[in-house]
């Protein structure tokens, strides 16, 4: 039997996390044929701060996501953390806390309702993208998309890799929480960034009063503490006060999940060599620190610019220029502020200048995020009805 072809003009979408699922909800709503791989067959933790900047917020009010309704926390506020110094500022903007467990599942349903088609617990292989795409799925299925949404996070499909310089030498993790009692009440409306002599930590409420801890520590200070989770968690309560007090009687509410080699401040740089038919979204378009909190908005912010340019019949090429416009000096930006805070004179500076010139903080939170002129897709107008959709397989 030959293999399965899908047909002409059809996009496939390689991850259905934030960026994917959040594209794959743009074209849906606008009838486009949409064939989303999800490798995760279910509900997972993904590392992240779990921040929803201001910038988010108006790419899920066109996505059609009510963040409040969901049950998100509420954040107005940033608290400084070196050692037993503490430095509170007010956000430029009310932001939210929401789990990506709860966020992407809410986002991959919406884009089945409207119409898109979903493979969970699979992954794809990129066959050849010289001259027509081609595609196999584990099924031994082949696909020839006319267009690939490539969202796989920061982890790379083989035979695209990221043009990445050797990443720093940082270990991430994430794990949420469940805090004392007091300790939920102090935290709340409030995101908290906990200075570390090799990198940082960053606590804030998510919904159901859950806490996301998420830090990024050199590899040194891991083996340190024996390469383990509980080594480092045990390490950071010892020697960081406010960590300490914060967490208190806290207990586990999930497994932590980590990640190594992360290649902050990478920003894809078109090329014409690049495939004509891939749209980079998310991490595999940008990096940015994780300092800054604004992750979420950049992968958000790619998905729906994508999505409605290609819907206007624009090249992949043009995406990548105008997407690369879009964040080049932000990620810059942010990634000369985490330089900053991950050295020792560094942290002392930036406390300093926090404690003396507390709209600094507010200043900095602006210039790291998304320029709301960017985000221009806003003034296209609301999402099509969806339309009768004939299938992909021909």
């Amino acid at each position: 039997m030959s293999p399965t072809m899908i047909v002409a003009g059809g996009t496939v979408i390689a991850g259905g996390g934030l960026a994917g699922a959040s594209a794959a909800c743009v074209l849906a709503a606008a009838g486009r044929p949409v064939l989303l791989f999800e490798r995760h067959r279910g509900p997972t933790d993904k590392i992240c701060g779990e921040f929803i900047s201001a910038e988010a917020q108006r790419s899920f009010d066109r996505i059609g996501i009510d963040l409040a309704a969901l049950g998100a926390h509420r954040i107005t506020a940033v608290r400084l953390v070196h050692r037993n110094e503490v430095v509170t500022g007010a956000l430029p903007f009310a932001g939210y806390g929401l789990s990506r467990r709860l966020l992407d599942e809410v986002l991959l349903c919406r884009a089945a309702a409207l119409g898109a088609e979903i493979r969970r617990g699979e992954s794809i292989r990129l066959r050849q993208n010289c001259g027509p795409l081609m595609l196999d799925t584990p099924s031994g299925v082949e696909l020839r998309p006319k267009t690939l949404f490539l969202a796989t996070g920061k982890h790379d499909l083989r035979g695209l890799r990221r043009n990445a310089k050797t990443p720093d030498d940082h270990v991430g993790f994430k794990v949420h929480l469940r805090l004392a009692p007091a300790q939920i009440a102090g935290l709340a409306g409030h995101v908290e960034l906990i200075m570390l002599p090799d990198g940082y930590a960053g606590l804030q409420l998510v919904e159901g009063g859950l806490a996301n801890l998420c830090l990024l520590a050199s590899n040194k200070r891991l083996r340190r503490a024996g390469g383990t989770w509980e080594g480092l968690l045990e390490d950071l309560l010892q020697t960081e006060p406010h960590l300490h007090t914060r967490l208190g009687g806290a207990t586990s509410a999930g497994k932590p999940v980590s990640i190594f080699r992360v290649p902050y401040g990478f920003v894809h740089k078109p090329a014409h060599t690049d495939a004509p038919g891939i749209f980079r979204l998310g991490d595999q378009m940008g990096v940015i620190p994780s300092f800054t909190g604004d992750g979420m908005s950049i992968a958000l912010h790619s998905a729906v610019l994508a999505a409605d340019l290609h819907l206007a019949g624009s090249t992949a090429a043009e995406y990548h220029r105008r997407m690369r416009g879009d964040i080049l000096g932000q990620i810059r930006r942010a990634r000369a502020l985490d330089r900053i805070a991950t050295s020792g004179a560094g942290r002392l500076l930036l406390m300093r200048l926090a404690a003396a010139w507390p709209a600094g903080l507010r200043l900095a939170a602006r210039l790291t995020r998304v320029p709301p002129s960017a985000q221009i897709y806003h003034r296209l107008g609301p999402p099509a009805s969806p339309k009768p959709d004939a299938g992909y397989f021909a």
